[in-house]
């Protein structure tokens, strides 16, 4: 009996495992597996196992490296030959063997020459049941020669004649890779009409005048080497029919250069193959390679076909244009004859190439390794085929067979050797050779001849795991000789399983066919053969079946929608499945549109390209499973524009996987109404405890449509669902069914366990209950522990009710208890609760502060210092002290039956506190408390102290009587808290001119006693500004200030006192500025002495350049600026010069533009309109007059002007509030012109021109109406000018008059 060792097999179930598989046949055996353990202590004869190529070309630069590695036991030595004769590797000290195997190095590197060792060299590894030899290795050394030197002559042809380029590179080894290129290293192009051969020359099919070039080389790459061999560069030069007409026509036929068909257009002819008919020979399992190239004009396209048959579809390809056929993978049924067709336009050329394929030898059935026990039969086959029949022909150990040992166990028959009885002498290694002219095979295969007891190979407990419904293969590799007999049991006891259920197949695997639940367990294999026993146990489980139970659906949408797959799983518990999305049996785009989430596949933005079959993919360890659904994408149909709203409620929710603390709720969304859902709110109800009251359970993304929700225990729970977009949110879906989850005892207790005493002797514990859905069962009260914190009691307990309070009474004032507070119902307790500190009942402090003292700190503010009472004292928790404050009353008040207390609390232990707010001189008592949770205790001893003198509050009242020309008199009421004792009074004041400027300041001190007070020496018509204050010993206090103006000068001549004995301040006052286009008038009003000059100073405002100087004639207040650019801002200002040198704040104006309207406000003050109304019936007079004079002719001086009408500046009108009014001329009624500047003190600033007829005004563009009314603009006030100040010769006209009036 024989005995195969059959390689690995893996197991169909997932967790498959390798396993080595064993199987008895009569006739053939298999290789014996090369495991590691299994050859520790196995006798083996010697395998080859990696050896060099039998054609083996070698780089001449580097060391020579020939392999041969083996395995054996015990482990074989090795040895060489050297074309046919033996290879003494001591003798030659460039060769070396690596240890352990028998691969040799030849160390050429350092010295020596590889063709030195070119041969045939054959390895053998031998030990001691037999010897392998390896395959003839020929060793060559790769060439690559240099191109032979010759001369090329440049080729020059017309265009439209082919041309064929020879490369002819050298023979090297192995043959070189030929590529063409220029100087400059770049590949030349190819195309139908230039191409590459087989053999390395460069057809040109016809050539064009591009095709002239001097540098066609042909490169040749040698790879062993790593080198690039150059041929000399060819020249090319292509020239037209035409071109040559001038040099060869005296020389030429008309039809040698001119001739249409030898230089233009031709048929085809081949350049290669020549002729009609040709041979090519291949040898099986190379690549056939065909080659037809034509030249003509135009260029020739290549077909080919196949004249008896068809051409292999898979192993068919083209090259170069189609000008080369490949046939890969080539055998004898690709013998034949194929056909190349050349066409163009002017004609078809054919050629056939009779293929012949012949075959070097190839294997049928290699030998196989043979392990027998003693006394059984085996055979080795060796069968090889090839082109022509190889020969087969045997050797043992190395050695032909016909001169090798004699072994009475074996028989020759041919192609097989047949062993009888063999016995353990009968171990051997046998090489068959299979030979023709073509090639040779050498196969080794050992006989082994072995005794051994079984052995199970298959690893100790393998776990298998099936999905349920599936076979089952449990598997039991084993080796023995003779071969072991297979059996297997299940569980601990039973007989040997049986083929009527079960499969026992012979290399020992057990098959159940349909694995069930009840096919779980453990399974022992035993295999015995006469020398002993071994066995094994695998554990088997079966799994459930993953399945999809809510397939994808066909869709059909619109493009630029949003299109959802859903697919649900359901998978054995134990596996961990992964979904994966499949379009069209690929990956998904890789496009941000596609969103995979849990059991959704959503597609946004759908497009054409996204139609398709879209497959969900469930894979577990075990098993997988899949579903498609198809999309169509169709184009938008035309709709009304669409309605947003709020989603519609979902439907249909479902609840799965329900466990005690939680369930799976699924559903279906609703129609979002063109607003796409953004998240879906899950509400439930607890109807056991609050039927109707829906409470917020969770919120989940508007992609997904189920929810694993968390559940408490005893709560008979109802779900429902709101879908919300951009718009809203949708009504609730209609409720669930309901779940009741079972009760369990509770899993917190009451939260803010608090202990305080409501009485000086109780304990009032309170907490915070749980509500019906915490209490997690029926029966829900609280077990409340307490004992007190620093006795050693035990704790004392009661079980109340589901209440929140519990008093302990009879308990002591204000001790700490530790309490806790546990929940329990009808299923078991809460979690140890936590521990808690309180107090019991607190009492009224017992004991007053002590040791106060008070020290004063200023006149309000003190501080207080007390001693602590002791913490027994205080009888609960100690909030504070608290201050009691009051004034001493005087008589009247003392009477009273109430004294007003200002308190002041201090938290904690805090033992002094600050008073402020005190009132300055003034005596305060007080006392100090102790404050507790329950109320104050007695008061400390009154303490007495006294604050000192503060400064004084502002006066009560100020007030100014009896205004005069000079002197103001002031009445005050002293201050209402004086704080102290008065000292004084400190009275400053100042005078405002009318650009609201402050004067010198005059300080003044006034007795305390004093409640009134006359200034007198003061300005006429003034206004002063004053400082009143009173002071203490402490220092000033706050001050108070009013304002107050000085009567006017009715004669315009200053009181005697002041004129006479008093020197007067000169000033300039109310300078304004009237600007027209290109002039201004300036005017300004002057306080002090007489027979002043005047001068006024302008310049562009902003810039550096010095101010530029008009001297005033005489002693006017107004004088005309000209020559003004317009648009332009200016800064002026008006000095004295003499003694009383003064100058005028500055002020700016801007000219306007020519013949710009203006238009001027009305002034609201007092004064000026007085003035006005003065100012009209002075005019109303004067234009009488002028017009008498006018209509007699008569032209009169200024000089008599003056006389005859007094400039009524000398004596204004005096209204009774000393003020002077704005008035417009009163006969035409029109409005004022736009245009004039108004200052900040609402006087008109008045316009001049000096040297004109508008000397006396400060109108500039005073216009008149056609009737010859004059719509002007005055202000201000003016000295009276003497008759030398008027330059103008002309007589004055009716606005000359009027324009001389303020």
């Amino acid at each position: 009996m024989q005995l195969e060792i059959m390689p690995k097999k893996k197991r169909l179930s997932a967790g498959r495992v390798p396993l080595i598989l064993f199987l008895c046949q009569m006739i053939s055996a298999l290789d014996v597996p090369l495991d590691s353990k299994l050859l520790e202590d196995l006798v083996q004869p010697p395998t080859i196992t990696q050896q060099s190529p039998k054609d083996y070309i070698v780089d001449p630069r580097e060391n020579i490296v020939i392999q041969c590695e083996a395995q054996g036991k015990p482990p074989p030595s090795f040895s060489w030959t050297q074309n046919g004769t033996h290879f003494d590797i001591d003798k030659d000290p460039l060769v070396t063997m690596k240890a352990g195997s028998g691969t040799l190095i030849i160390n050429i590197m350092s010295e020596g020459k590889a063709e030195t060792y070119e041969g045939v060299y054959q390895c053998t590894a031998r030990n001691e049941r037999g010897a392998a030899i390896s395959n003839n290795i020929v060793v060559r050394p790769s060439r690559s020669p240099l191109w032979t030197k010759e001369k090329l002559e440049p080729i020059t042809l017309r265009s439209g004649q082919s041309l064929v380029l020879p490369c002819r590179p050298p023979i090297g080894l192995p043959p070189a890779i030929i590529f063409w290129m220029d100087n400059s290293f770049q590949r030349l192009p190819q195309s139908e009409r230039v191409s590459q051969g087989l053999n390395g020359d460069l057809y040109f099919s016809n050539v064009l005048p591009e095709d002239s070039r001097e540098d066609y080389i042909c490169y040749a790459r040698f790879n062993h080497t790593q080198t690039i061999q150059q041929k000399q560069p060819i020249s090319v030069k292509v020239i037209l029919v035409d071109e040559l007409n001038d040099t060869i026509a005296a020389n030429l036929s008309d039809t040698e250069v001119y001739g249409a068909k030898s230089s233009r257009e031709r048929p085809p002819t081949f350049l290669t193959p020549q002729g009609n008919a040709s041979n090519k020979e291949e040898l099986r399992g190379n690549v056939l390679s065909l080659e037809c190239i034509a030249e003509g004009l135009p260029t020739p396209i290549i077909y080919w076909i196949k004249e008896d048959g068809t051409l292999p579809i898979n192993r068919t390809f083209y090259r170069n244009f189609q000008k080369t056929l490949q046939i890969t993978q080539v055998s004898e049924a690709d013998s034949g004859k194929y056909q190349c067709i050349a066409k163009n336009a002017l004609g078809v050329i054919h050629h056939t190439i009779s293929v012949t394929v012949k075959a070097a030898p190839y294997w049928i059935m290699a030998p196989q390794n043979l392990v027998l026990s003693p006394g059984e039969d085996g055979a080795l086959i060796c069968r090889a085929n090839g082109n022509p029949k190889p020969r087969i022909s045997w050797l043992s150990n190395g050695v032909p067979i016909e001169i090798a040992p004699d072994d009475p166990s074996r028989k020759i028959n041919g192609d097989t050797i047949i062993f009888s009885s063999v016995q353990e002498r009968s171990s051997a290694v046998y090489q068959c050779n299979a030979s023709n002219e073509y090639g040779y095979l050498l196969g080794n295969a050992f006989v082994n001849v072995l005794a051994e007891p079984p052995r199970i190979l298959t690893s100790e407990n393998t776990l298998y795991q099936v999905i349920a419904n599936r076979p089952a293969l449990l598997d039991c590799a084993f080796f023995g000789s003779p071969l072991p007999t297979i059996e297997w049991f299940k569980g601990t006891k039973g007989s040997a399983l049986r083929e009527d259920t079960y499969v026992l197949h012979e290399n020992g695997t057990l098959e159940i066919p349909v694995a069930q639940k009840d096919s779980t367990g453990t399974y022992t294999c035993v295999a015995r053969n006469k020398l002993g026993m071994a066995k094994n146990e695998v554990h088997l489980e079966i799994k459930d079946p993953t399945r999809i139970i809510k397939q994808p659906e066909y869709a059909v949408v619109q493009r630029g929608s949003t299109v959802s797959f859903e697919c649900k799983v359901k998978h054995d518990h134990t596996l961990i499945p992964t979904v994966i999305w499949l379009k069209d049996n690929g990956e998904l785009p890789s496009d941000g549109r596609f969103t995979v989430d849990k059991d959704q596949l959503v597609v946004a933005d759908v497009s054409d390209n996204d139609g398709g079959t879209y497959t969900c993919l469930a894979n577990t360890t075990l098993d997988n499973v899949s579903a498609s659904a198809v999309l169509s994408v169709v184009a938008p149909t035309p709709t009304p524009a669409p309605i947003y709203d709020v989603p519609n409620p979902p439907f249909d929710l479902e609840l799965t996987d329900q466990l005690d603390k939680s369930v799976q709720l699924s559903w279906t969304p609703g129609d979002d109404n063109n607003s796409p859902i953004t998240k879906f709110i899950i509400e439930y109800e607890d109807a056991m405890h609050e039927a109707g009251l829906w409470h917020h359970q969770t919120e989940v993304p508007g992609t997904q449509t189920t929810a694993q929700l968390k559940l408490s225990p005893y709560v008979n729970y109802s779900f429902r669902v709101m879908a919300e977009n951009s718009l809203g949110r949708s009504l609730p879906s209609e409720a669930s069914e309901q779940y009741l989850t079972k009760a369990a005892e509770p899993d917190k207790n009451p939260m803010t366990v608090e202990g305080l005493g409501s009485e000086p002797d109780n304990l009032v514990i309170t907490w915070q209950p749980l509500n019906g859905f915490e209490s997690n069962g029926p029966g829900l009260q609280y077990k409340v522990s307490w004992r007190q914190k620093d006795g050693d009691d035990e704790w004392t307990s009661v079980v109340v009710a589901n209440v929140s309070k519990y008093i302990v009474s009879g308990t002591p004032t204000f001790v700490p208890y530790l309490i806790k507070v546990q929940a329990l119902n009808d299923v078991g307790f809460a979690p140890e609760p936590a521990v808690i500190m309180g107090h019991s009942g607190e009492d009224l402090p017992m004991v007053a502060p002590g040791n106060v003292h008070v020290t004063v700190v200023n006149s309000t503010l003190a501080e207080v210092h007390w001693d602590p009472v002791p913490l027994k004292s205080v009888r609960g928790h100690l909030q504070g002290y608290r201050i009691y404050y009051w004034t001493d009353q005087n008589s009247s008040k003392r009477n009273r039956r109430h004294i007003e207390k200002k308190i002041l609390t201090f938290q904690g232990s805090k033992t002094h506190g600050m008073l402020p707010g005190l009132e300055p001189f003034s005596h305060y008592t007080l006392n100090v408390r102790v404050v507790n949770g329950k109320g104050e205790g007695p008061a400390s001893p009154d303490r007495v102290f006294h604050t000192p003198e503060g400064v004084p509050s502002a006066p009560s009242s100020l007030k100014i009587v009896n205004p005069t020309l000079d002197s103001l008199t002031l009445e005050w009421d002293p201050p209402s808290h004086p704080n102290g004792i008065l000292t004084e009074y400190t009275l400053k004041y100042q005078p405002i001119n009318s650009t609201h400027e402050l004067g010198p300041l005059v300080d003044l001190k006034i007795p305390a006693n004093k409640t009134r007070w006359t200034l007198k020496n003061l300005n006429f018509s003034t206004r002063y500004k004053f400082y009143f204050y009173a002071q203490t010993s402490a220092g000033s206090g706050s001050q108070i200030t009013e304002e107050a103006v000085t009567t006017v000068d009715e004669a315009g001549i200053l009181p005697p006192d002041v004129g006479a004995g008093k020197a007067v301040n000169p000033r300039i006052s109310k300078l304004t500025v009237a600007a027209a286009e290109t002039c201004a008038n300036i005017s300004w009003e002057y306080e002090g002495p007489e027979h002043v000059n005047f001068y006024v100073e302008y310049g562009v405002a902003g810039s550096k350049e010095e101010w530029r100087k008009e001297i005033v004639n005489g002693s006017r207040s107004f004088f005309g600026l000209k020559g003004l650019m317009p648009g332009t801002a200016y800064k002026v200002r008006v000095g004295a010069e003499g003694d009383s040198g003064f100058v005028s704040s500055e002020d700016v104006f801007e000219t306007g533009p020519a013949m710009a309207s203006r238009q001027v406000d009305i002034a609201t003050q007092g004064w000026f309109i007085g003035l006005m109304c003065a100012v009209a019936l002075l005019i109303l007079i004067l234009l009488i007059v002028c017009f008498i004079r006018r209509n007699k002719g008569g032209k009169y001086p200024v000089k008599e002007k003056e006389d005859a009408h007094p400039d009524p500046e000398i004596q204004p009108m005096k209204e009774d509030d000393g003020t002077f009014g704005e008035y417009s001329d009163a006969e035409d009624h029109k409005p004022l012109k736009k245009g004039s500047r108004t200052p900040s003190d609402r006087t008109v600033k008045k316009e001049d021109s000096d040297d004109s007829l508008v000397d006396y005004g400060e109108g500039v563009n005073g216009q008149f109406n056609e009737d010859g009314s004059f719509i002007g603009q005055y202000s201000g006030k003016k000295e009276k000018e003497p008759a030398e100040g008027n330059e103008s010769s002309e007589a004055p006209s009716p606005v000359n008059a009027m324009n001389s009036f303020v």
